[in-house]
C-alpha cells in the first residue's frame, strides 16, 4: 500500500505530531509498505531520507500559549495537485487535517481515501481552535473539507470529545505510542546526578500552562522535607527559564537544575535518573507521551490530573494524581513517594508493563488494521477488493 502522512508542522522542529508520523513512518516501512512523509520545513530534514516531500515555509504562529510552526500561503494548491497525481497514493493520513493550511489544501485536493488523526484537546491556531479559524464562512469551508475524511481517529478521550464538540461524528481511538526500546529500563543514568541525592525528574517545554512555577513551589516544601533532594527540569524555553531561575536564585532554592533542550538520543538517560518523574500542567493537554517515556524507563509517576493524563495513569497503581496547581498536594505526593522506594519500584514495574502495550509497533498495526477497515467500506471496496473489515482492539 502507498502511504502519505501528512503534517502541518514544522518537521525540522521535533514536536508530538512529528514524532507520531516518524514512528508510524518508520514501522509501515518495516512491513513493507510504501510510505511518503509531507511536511512544510524550515530547513533540510534528513531523518526521513527521499521518503520526505516538503511543501511550503512555516512560520511561527500563536497558539494558546505556545507556537507553532506552520505554513500559511494560500499558494500550496498547484505543487500538492503535482505531488498527489505523481503519487498516486492509496491513503492520505492526515494529521491535524483541518489546520490551515497545508492539510486543508491536501484534503480540498484529494481523490483517494483520506484518514484524519487529531491530537489536540485544546485551542491550537491563533489562540483559538482551528475549527473556529475565519469563523463563520471559515466553520462552513471546513465542514466541507471534514466530510471528506472517510475515517478519523482520536489519541484519547478528550481529543475526541473536543473535536466532537465541532464536529459530531464516530472517532476510532488508537493512543500515542512509545519507543520501548529506545525508553528502556536497561539504559545507564546521568554520572553527574549519581550522586546519592534523590532525583525529581521534568521533562516539557517551558511554557506556563506546563506547570513549572507550581513544581517549584512544591518542591520548597520537599527541601525542608527531604534535603537530600534535588530538581531537574529538562527542556526547551528562554524567557520563561530566565524567569525561573530568578525565582530559584531569590528564594535561595538550592539544588535546581535546568538543563535546556536535551538530545533524543540522552532522553532516556535523565527518566533512568530519575527516581520520581513530574508532570505538573494545568491543562490542554490531550494525551501524555512523556508520561508513556518515564513509565517505559520504569520510573513512578506525579501528574496533574487532568484529562489528557488521568487517560494514561492510574492512580495508586502507576502514578499519583493531584488537583492541578495545587502546590501542597503536589509536594506531598512527590515526599510519599521518594520516602517509599518500595513503592517506587512496585508503580515502576506496573508503568513499564502498560507502556510496552502503547509500544509503536502495535500502535502502527492498530493504524493500518483501520486503514483496511476503511478501504474495506464502499467507496472504496471497489478498488481494494483483498482489504477485509478488521476488528479493532484499542
Amino acid at each position: 500500500m502507498k502511504i502519505a502522512l501528512v503534517s502541518p508542522y514544522d518537521s525540522a522542529y521535533p514536536g508530538g505530531v512529528i514524532l507520531h508520523i516518524s514512528y508510524l513512518e518508520r514501522y509501515f516501512t518495516k512491513m513493507g509498505h510504501e510510505v511518503k512523509v509531507i511536511a512544510p520545513a524550515s530547513k533540510a530534514v534528513s531523518s526521513f531520507g527521499d521518503r520526505f516531500i516538503p511543501i511550503g515555509k512555516p512560520r511561527p504562529v500563536p497558539a494558546s500559549g505556545s507556537i507553532c510552526r506552520v505554513t500559511i500561503s494560500p499558494w500550496l494548491s498547484s505543487k500538492i495537485k503535482a505531488v498527489l497525481e505523481r503519487e498516486n497514493f492509496d491513503i492520505i493520513h492526515l494529521h491535524e487535517p483541518l489546520m490551515p493550511m497545508l492539510c486543508t489544501t491536501v484534503l480540498r485536493l484529494s481523490q483517494t481515501a483520506n484518514i484524519g488523526t487529531f491530537h489536540a484537546c485544546h485551542a491550537s491556531f491563533l489562540g483559538r481552535p482551528a475549527y473556529n479559524f475565519a469563523r463563520p464562512i471559515g466553520k462552513w469551508i471546513l465542514r466541507r473539507w471534514f466530510r471528506k475524511l472517510d475515517g478519523k481517529i482520536a489519541v484519547s478521550k478528550p481529543a475526541r470529545e473536543f473535536v466532537h464538540g465541532y464536529f459530531p461524528g464516530y472517532y476510532n481511538i488508537i493512543p500515542n505510542g512509545v519507543d520501548v526500546d529506545h525508553f528502556s529500563p536497561d539504559v545507564s543514568p546521568i554520572d553527574e546526578f549519581g550522586d546519592g541525592k534523590l532525583n525529581i525528574l521534568f521533562v516539557g517545554r517551558l511554557e506556563k500552562r506546563k506547570g513549572v512555577k507550581y513544581l517549584l513551589e512544591a518542591f520548597k516544601q520537599v527541601k525542608q522535607e527531604i534535603p537530600n533532594s534535588r530538581l531537574i527540569i529538562v527542556g526547551p524555553g528562554t524567557r520563561l527559564r530566565r524567569k525561573y531561575e530568578k525565582h530559584v536564585m531569590r528564594s535561595g532554592l538550592k539544588d535546581v537544575i535546568f538543563t535546556g533542550l536535551v538530545p533524543y538520543e540522552e532522553l532516556p538517560r535523565y527518566y533512568k535518573t530519575a527516581d520520581v518523574f513530574c508532570a505538573p500542567a494545568t491543562g490542554r493537554e490531550s494525551f501524555g507521551i512523556i508520561l508513556l517515556e518515564a513509565m517505559a524507563v520504569g520510573k513512578p509517576i506525579v501528574a496533574s490530573d487532568i484529562e489528557g493524563y488521568a487517560s494514561v495513569v492510574s492512580h495508586g497503581i502507576d502514578g499519583l494524581l493531584v488537583p492541578p496547581a495545587d502546590k501542597g498536594s503536589l509536594a506531598q505526593a512527590l515526599i510519599s513517594l521518594l520516602t517509599d522506594q518500595s513503592l517506587c519500584q512496585e508503580m515502576g514495574v506496573k508503568g513499564r508493563a502498560k507502556a510496552l502495550e502503547h509500544s509503536w509497533e502495535q500502535i502502527a498495526q492498530k493504524v493500518l488494521n483501520y486503514y483496511a477497515r476503511v478501504l474495506s467500506e464502499p467507496p472504496w471496496r471497489k478498488q481494494f477488493p483483498e482489504f477485509k473489515a478488521t476488528a479493532i482492539s484499542v
